[in-house]
């Protein structure tokens, strides 16, 4: 600290001499006037000119005046020494803090009692400054006063808090782990560019929290003054008490803050208090530690603040906690007033972006989630990192020892061995406070015989409240040693009053975001009954008006959300509602969306642990109502729902951090069966990007090893995992895969992986790729490897392995006999080692492929010939990159000389090699002669060759004298063969010698050609005359070609001469309207079958009403469609069928009325059927009553839908009724969503109204009545999905009387209402026409139940689904039903049956054998496991339905037994044409005897089997049954473990499905579906795949690419969560253009970065990229 001087002594001449030399240097950068008015406060006689410090004077002179004028004061009367100082400090800038509080400190004030002043000294000189300028003296004492004060508080603070530590706290012994600041979730893209090419993938950032990046909290602190420091940590890990320590170290005059700085420490839970607009003065004065001296201390105090930012440090904990957010400027903006009241989030957002306080010293504390809040703001982020065992060892003998005799230490060496025994505590006791927590827990339960360690999280916070309530010496007893952790239930039901008052207080809390309660919360005794036994902590709060209050919060948040869980589990206070709001997976991956809360999102796990029946009984206890058993009826209700809860997320596609948060539920409810669903549809558990601990690792073995010898994959790539983590792996010993890929993987953690490796007998894959290994680490990993029989692959790409290393690793090959695929590329390693790694593959042949990357290579003759010579000898090679090398071309010579031999080869790269222009030919002529070669790609420097199924060359740059050699090379080539040319700048010359080779290539069957600026209309002519030969029909593309004016009327004059083309693609040719205008004029002379492509224009309405008539003036048009929004969309479609549907769609287009009376008259006159869609065209109301007002339809008819977001609600009711009263040729009308779609035929009536989910409540009802009570033909009402209530109701009784034919009405509710179906049954009982009845998702009373069983028997259609009733009720509707003798289709989802309804179902299904279609999903959940038998009783009741065309029965759950029983019935089943079965559980085997079943139902058309177990024996059947099911149009087997040899078999099924129109293949458990996607090729009818969740690369989208124009109809692709590259997706841009019909392809989730997403959507807007 710095020493006190005395100012009343003359101590002050000293002061001024052992400064000097400082005071020198700071007064030579003064201005002269300030030296001028120094100097004249000497004597005239002092030995000083005064004009020394003139301007005009040196340097050095002036130096030597200043240290005269030093010299003079410094022997000075003390009383002039004082008054120098005082005028210094005043009159000078710059001077140092430290300093300046020394001077002024030794300086005294003015008008003190000091030594008189020598009046001789002043005499004839000008006299000092004025009083009113010598403020500085009483700012500061007033400043070191109220620093005092605060050192006061903060050491009282310190007493308070550290009255039950267990160990002081030392800032050198607490631990740091560096973070980046300003760290965002998406990483650049760090792919290496062209000059990195054979160097691995650039580091990524640093984890935090490793040993090479931790620090102590001391070192982490230094450095921090003017700066932002964040430091983070979990809930209790000791922020806010390491900041507590920070401010007493300051307090005397310690630690890292100089005790002249003032240390405020702000808690945000204090701040949460302040409501109301407060200034910088009273934030700091009144709410921090308030000051009661007059306004002029207060501010002295605030200007010597803003006069001397840096010399405040302000410390703002817990911003976890704050209520409001900190608002970020993203641009520098002007400082604030800090006398200008603000809100306090304002006060601290200004001090965080340097509005307020410029150079302060700030700390922020909170926790990691909300770091993103302080980005761009942060200048030091730091990790508080927890205790490791050594640690808690530590603190729970010191917790003991405090006690002192032998026995309590005896004490603590027993808790230490349970704490490290049990993975839950262990990570709890990480945590300074939890570990706390576990010692008050284990001192207090009491031994009996042995430990028994609690195996859940839940059950682990069980023995904390037992043990917490058992403090009390009057319950506990004398005995203080340790006890078997178990649940005394009899403490539990002692004190369940006050724990259920404690319950709900902690629930309150929960839902109103509240950790601090005061004492009119909570009654007085339960109140002093919780701090006793220590579940409540007090704490010191400071109200808005100053005063000291207690408050109270629980000891720590998650025993909070115990409790809340507690009170959700027992008292009906909390509805199920309630309950499904707060349970969802949280995931570890930060956002900036993300919903901020101070709890620590524990809850979902505590309740998932009480649902576990081992918490039963105590659950009970809390909830037992007195002499009932209503408690544990309740109980076992809430368990049954969170189990349900959990079932429906143990079958929803989950991200890896949501995975793993649900293996953490799962093992807290401890139940099997979940366990196994978690695994059942994912037989790799893919953990990407995410840290994992320890206890991660034991969720997972619990999940894992549930499903017993199944075998299961770990994916952990590009996770943050501790060695500690490998120590617990081995308690999952039937892992299949090992997946690791991160920078931080290095040698040791090889070497460790290496120690377990040999435990893992079922491994068949290990990768170790993207990390930081070396040889040392693959000499460790080769070591232990052999260990592991079953290996198949194994992936050390992108590493460092070097020569040795690939040594190390070819070594092992004969050690490893099931090794199939090696994968090597990317690690720096020479030609010795690709030389000696191909030696030891040609002696091991059971490798099938190997990828090897040959990289900045300088070879010589001899070295190529040695390479050809090895590679020559490995016949499994499969990618081999030759890139960026010195081949020449003599080396590609040589490459292509030993093609014939390598026999497994898929691609070469042999791009940057230096290959001259002989190159096209060279690889023209091994096009022809090399049979496995089929595709070259040329371009620039780029030399690739790929072998595919078709021929293909592709070249971007092609010189005229190349044309001819390349083409009479290509005249050779046998088979299918494709030219592509479209990117090469053709010259006259060049197309010359082009077009004099092409009739000679009888092999070629496409070739492409797109000139960039303009098109060759020599080329075009010959090339389509060229066509005429060659195929029966021809597409044509000239894109980018600017057709104008004589141009496209010459085009015209070709294509009207030409032979008939497939397809016409004249898309971005800037035709605009008049060149539209003269296409669509020749359209009828034009020979095309089946579409021409107009899109990007530059059309306007004007164009688009030319295109839309030629529905009218072309006989084979059958379809427009237009879109001129940013996609710019025009196609018009072609038929043979000249009375097929003509339809008209035309989206984003801005259209006004003037354009709805163009269409009008133009579909008015139509000679066919057509359909009109209009959508997001901004159409007004009364255009549309227009519209529909112009409409004259024939007696063919036709249909319109408009499509419009403000079609909602009452607007849509309007708008329904005004078209009814304008139209009289409607003849259905229907608003669904946000779509009026219409029907009109001439000389009809009205026969179908619907308002279908859209948002009609029933008081907008009443302005149809008039309306439908004049529609006495309708027979059809449709009101479904809306909120009815009890108007809606009454609308109906007073309408249905007046609607005599009405034979369907449905108003089907999203709401359970009594009310409704109430009010309805005696008008339903009255409308006898009714035969169709959709009530689904209502609530049906006893008392309508009894009437509507008198109408059911006349019904031929009824839908109960979601439907509420009460026991009896229930059972009068279903034995009702037995008396439906006509009924056809029956709906009765997830209905909820006991065993009497189940049983009354059964003999019902026997009796109405008139049943066509049945869907009964979800109902055997609701029966619960333990009524297996009831599945097969109602399976057995079906037997009769012969004439079943429809059945589902999704979410039965049904195993081998009812599936066998299944079977038995489908062969009756004749006329079935859809079966869904998902979310059953389907074995592979039972898969197959459904399959074989199902043979005799040759009409199916629909196959839906998702979410089973079905795998490659399922898969083979459907290879030999599908052939013989022709009709197929829709298959799902999404959600099965169908591997590569099952997409195989799949394949040859799919070929034999002509008319599949849907297939979904979403997560089958294999990314190798090329052949599936080859196989669509053969479904013309295809239009929506779904491929998505299947890790597939880039070659299933290559796959694709040529399936796309074989599949005209294909409307949707969905490709996402895969692992498409750039190259893929752009592929898969070029492949859209000639596929007009194809509007969305799904890339979600790929390797495809947000920059390169957004690029390729530019490009092509119908890839989309985003989640929706």
């Amino acid at each position: 600290m710095d020493e006190e001087v005395d100012p009343d002594s003359e101590y002050v001449n000293s002061v001024l001499a052992h400064e000097s030399a400082e005071l020198v240097h700071i007064l030579s950068g003064q201005s002269t006037a300030v030296i001028m008015k120094l100097c004249q406060m000497m004597p005239s006689d002092a030995g000083c000119n005064i004009n020394q410090a003139s301007g005009n004077a040196s340097s050095e002179a002036v130096t030597e005046h200043i240290k005269a004028l030093l010299e003079y004061f410094r022997v000075a009367n003390a009383a002039d020494c004082r008054t120098f100082l005082q005028s210094m400090c005043v009159l000078c800038d710059n001077i140092p803090m430290h300093l300046e509080s020394k001077l002024m400190s030794a300086a005294g004030y003015e008008n003190s009692a000091c030594e008189p002043s020598n009046q001789s000294v002043m005499a004839g000189k000008s006299p000092s400054p004025p009083l009113e300028q010598l403020i500085k003296r009483p700012r500061i004492d007033y400043w070191m006063q109220y620093i005092a004060t605060v050192k006061h508080s903060l050491q009282r603070r310190w007493e308070r808090v550290s009255e039950q530590l267990v160990t002081d706290v030392q800032l050198e012994n607490v631990w740091v782990g560096l973070r980046t600041a300003n760290r965002t979730r998406e990483r650049p893209d760090q792919t290496p560019g062209p000059a990195d090419k054979g160097a691995r993938t650039p580091e990524p950032d640093w984890d935090y929290g490793s040993m090479d990046s931790r620090v102590t909290l001391e070192n982490f602190l230094q450095g921090c003054a003017g700066k932002v420091t964040v430091l983070v940590g979990p809930a209790g890990s000791g922020k806010t008490l390491l900041m507590s320590c920070l401010g007493q170290q300051w307090a005397h005059g310690l630690g890292p803050i100089p005790s002249f700085c003032l240390f405020v420490l702000l808690e945000f839970h204090q701040l949460n208090v302040l409501s109301r607009p407060l200034s910088l003065s009273e934030l700091l004065l009144r709410h921090y530690v308030p000051v009661k001296d007059s306004d002029h201390n207060h501010c002295s105090i605030v200007d010597y603040l803003l006069s001397n930012p840096e010399q405040s440090c302000w410390v703002l904990d817990g911003y976890d906690k704050f209520h409001s957010k900190i608002t970020k400027q993203d641009v520098q903006k002007e400082l604030l007033d800090p006398e200008k009241p603000l809100p306090v989030a304002d006060l601290i957002s200004g001090l965080l972006n340097r509005q307020l306080l410029p150079g302060c010293t700030l700390m922020v504390t909170c926790r990691v989630r909300d770091v993103l809040d302080l980005e761009g703001i942060s200048d030091k982020v730091g990790q508080l990192l927890g205790w490791d065992c050594q640690e808690i060892k530590e603190y729970v003998d010191n917790y003991f020892g405090k006690k002192g005799d032998s026995a309590n230490r005896a004490l603590g060496v027993k808790a230490a061995e349970v704490l490290v025994s049990s993975r839950h505590l262990l990570a709890m006791a990480s945590l300074p406070a939890l570990c706390n927590i576990s010692c008050i827990c284990l001192h207090e339960v009491q031994r009996e015989d042995q430990v028994q360690i609690p195996s859940t999280l839940t059950q682990v916070y069980l023995t904390i409240l037992s043990a917490f309530l058992c403090r009390d010496p009057d319950t506990r007893g004398n005995n203080d040693k340790l006890n078997t952790i178990k649940l005394p239930q009899s403490i539990l039901s002692h004190h369940r009053s006050e724990l259920g008052e404690l319950s709900q207080l902690a629930w309150n809390g929960l839902e109103e975001s509240k950790i601090l309660f005061m004492k009119e919360d909570i009654s007085q005794d339960v109140l002093e009954f919780s701090i006793k036994k220590g579940l409540l902590s007090q704490v010191e709060l400071r109200c808005e008006d100053g005063m000291l209050v207690n408050s109270y919060c629980f000891t720590h948040l998650t025993l909070q959300e115990f409790l809340a869980a507690v009170r959700i589990m027992t008292s009906d206070d909390v509805s199920d509602t309630q309950l499904k709001k707060r349970f969802s997976l949280r995931t570890r991956w930060m956002t900036k969306s993300d919903q901020r809360t101070v709890f620590t999102d524990s809850l979902h796990l505590f309740v998932c642990g009480l649902a576990s029946p081992c918490c039963t009984p105590a659950l009970v206890q809390l909830a037992r109502t007195p002499g009932g058993t209503g408690g544990q009826i309740w109980v076992k209700k809430r368990q049954t729902l969170v189990l349900n809860l959990l079932t429906k997320l143990c079958q929803s596609n989950l991200t890896g951090p949501k995975i793993l948060e649900l293996c953490h539920c799962v093992q807290e409810s401890q139940d099997h069966q979940l366990a196994k669903q978690v695994v059942g549809t994912r037989p790799t558990l893919e953990l990407r990007n995410i840290r994992l601990l320890p206890n991660d690792i034991d969720a997972l073995a619990f999940v894992v090893n549930s499903v017993g010898d199944n075998a299961i994959g770990l994916d952990f790539r590009a996770c943050s995992m501790e060695s500690e983590c490998l120590d617990v792996l081995p308690i999952i010993p039937r892992l299949i895969g090992h997946l690791f890929c991160s920078r931080r993987y290095g040698d040791k953690f090889a070497e460790k992986l290496s120690s377990i490796l040999p435990k893992f007998k079922s491994l068949r894959k290990l990768e170790f790729c993207g990390a930081s290994l070396t040889s040392t680490g693959a000499a460790s990993l080769a070591s232990a490897l052999p260990s592991c029989p079953e290996v198949t692959e194994i992936n050390l790409s992108d590493n460092n392995l070097k020569d040795g290393g690939i040594k190390h690793i070819a070594d092992i090959f004969t050690k490893q006999p099931r090794l199939v695929l090696v994968k090597l590329g990317r690690n720096n390693s020479s030609l010795e080692a690709v030389d000696f790694l191909i030696g030891k593959m040609s002696s091991f042949l059971n490798i099938q492929h190997i990828h090897a990357d040959l990289l900045n290579q300088k070879w010589s003759r001899p070295d190529m010939q040695k390479l050809a010579n090895s590679l020559a000898r490995c016949p499994s090679l499969s990618i081999l990159n030759l890139s960026s090398n010195c081949l020449g071309n003599k080396g590609l010579r040589k490459l292509l000389d030993i093609l014939p031999r390598l026999s497994a080869i898929q691609e070469i790269n042999a791009s940057d090699n230096g290959i001259g222009k002989e190159r096209v030919v060279m690889l023209a002529g091994a096009l022809c002669s090399q049979n496995n070669l089929t595709e070259t790609h040329i371009s620039g420097e780029q030399v690739i060759l790929k072998f595919c199924p078709d021929k293909r060359m592709n070249n971007s740059s092609l010189p005229p004298s190349d044309m001819t050699p390349l083409c009479k090379r290509l005249v050779q080539c046998h088979g299918y063969l494709e030219l592509d040319l479209s990117h090469c700048a053709l010259t006259d010359k060049a197309i010359k010698n082009l077009l004099t080779v092409l009739p000679k290539m009888t092999s070629l069957q496409r070739l492409n050609h797109l000139s960039g600026a303009q098109v060759q209309f020599v080329f075009t002519e010959s090339f389509i005359e060229f066509d005429s030969v060659k195929a029966k029909e021809t597409s044509c593309r000239l894109t980018h070609c600017s057709l104008k004016g004589d141009i496209l009327e010459r085009l015209l004059e070709i294509l009207q001469q030409g032979p008939q083309l497939a397809d016409l693609d004249l898309s971005s040719n800037q035709l605009e309207d008049e060149g539209v205008k003269t296409f669509v004029d020749c359209l009828q002379k034009l020979k095309i079958t089946t579409y021409v492509n107009l899109s990007n224009n530059g059309l306007t309405q004007k164009g688009l009403l030319d295109v839309a008539d030629t529905l009218r003036t072309c006989d084979n048009v059958c379809g427009v469609e237009i879109s001129l929004n940013a996609e710019d969309r025009c196609v018009i479609w072609f038929t043979h069928d000249e009375d097929c549907e003509r339809t008209l769609s035309v989206t984003d287009s801005g259209l006004e009325r003037d354009h709805l009376v163009r269409l009008a008259e133009i579909i008015s006159v139509s000679p066919s059927p057509t359909k009109l869609e209009f959508k997001n065209n901004f159409l007004q109301s009364d255009w549309i009553e227009d519209f529909v007002k112009l409409l004259n339809s024939s007696q063919r008819g036709f249909s319109v839908s408009i499509d419009e977001r403000w079609i909602r609600s009452e607007e849509a009711v309007s708008l329904l009724c005004r078209c009814l009263y304008l139209s009289s040729s409607i003849h259905t009308i229907r608003v669904q969503h946000t779509t009026l779609h219409l029907s009109l035929v001439n000389s009809t009536e009205l026969t179908s109204v619907s308002l279908m989910d859209c948002a009609v409540e029933g008081h907008h009802l009443a302005s149809m009545k008039s309306v439908i009570q004049r529609c006495p033909s309708l027979t059809e009402l449709d009101l479904s999905h809306n909120s009815l209530g009890i108007d809606g109701a009454e609308f109906l009784c007073s309408v249905l009387p007046s609607l005599p034919n009405l034979t369907s009405l449905s108003i089907g509710s999203k709401e359970a209402s009594v009310a409704v179906v109430e009010k309805l049954s005696e008008a339903l009982l009255q409308a006898a026409a009714i035969q169709c009845l959709n009530l689904s998702g209502h609530a049906v009373s006893d008392t309508a139940a009894k009437i509507m069983t008198k109408m059911l028997p006349r019904l031929r259609s009824l839908n109960l689904s979601h439907c509420g009733w009460s026991a009896s009720g229930g059972l009068q509707l279903i034995q009702t039903l037995a008396e439906c003798v006509r009924l056809e289709t029956l709906c009765l989802d997830c209905l909820q049956l006991n065993e009497d309804g189940r049983m009354s179902l059964a003999q019902t299904l026997r009796k109405i054998n008139s049943l066509r279609s049945l869907k009964l999903n979800k109902i055997a959940t609701t029966m619960g496991p333990s009524q297996a038998n009831g599945v097969l009783d109602l399976l057995a009741a079906m037997e009769g339905l012969t004439q079943m065309q429809d059945i589902e029965l999704k979410g039965w759950r049904m195993a081998d037994r009812g599936i066998e029983e299944l079977t038995r019935l489908l062969p009756f089943w004749t006329e079935l044409r859809k079966i869904s079965l998902s979310k059953n559980l389907i074995s592979d085997h039972m898969g197959e005897m459904l399959l074989e079943a199902l043979n005799s139902c040759t009409h199916l058309e629909e196959l839906h089997l998702p979410s089973n177990s079905l795998g490659n024996v399922t898969a083979a059947k459907m290879a030999l049954v599908v052939p013989s099911l022709t009709n197929i149009t829709v298959l799902d087997i999404s959600e099965n473990s169908i591997g590569y040899e099952g997409s195989v078999s799949l394949s040859k099924a799919i070929m034999c499905m002509k008319n599949l129109t849907k297939i979904y293949l979403t997560s089958v458990g294999t990314s190798e579906l090329c052949p599936v996607a080859a196989s669509l090729a053969h479904c013309p009818l295809l239009q929506d795949v779904g491929l998505g969740w299947n890790n597939c690369g880039d070659k299933v989208a290559l796959e694709l690419v040529r399936v796309m124009p074989l599949c005209q109809k294909l409307r949707r692709i969905d490709l996402e969560s895969n692992a498409i590259s750039v190259s893929g997706a752009e592929a898969l841009v070029k492949a859209l253009q000639p596929c007009p019909a194809l509007q969305m392809i799904r890339l979600w989730r790929n390797n495809v970065s947000a920059i390169e997403a957004q690029t390729l959507s530019l490009k092509e807007r119908r890839l989309n990229f985003s989640s929706t």
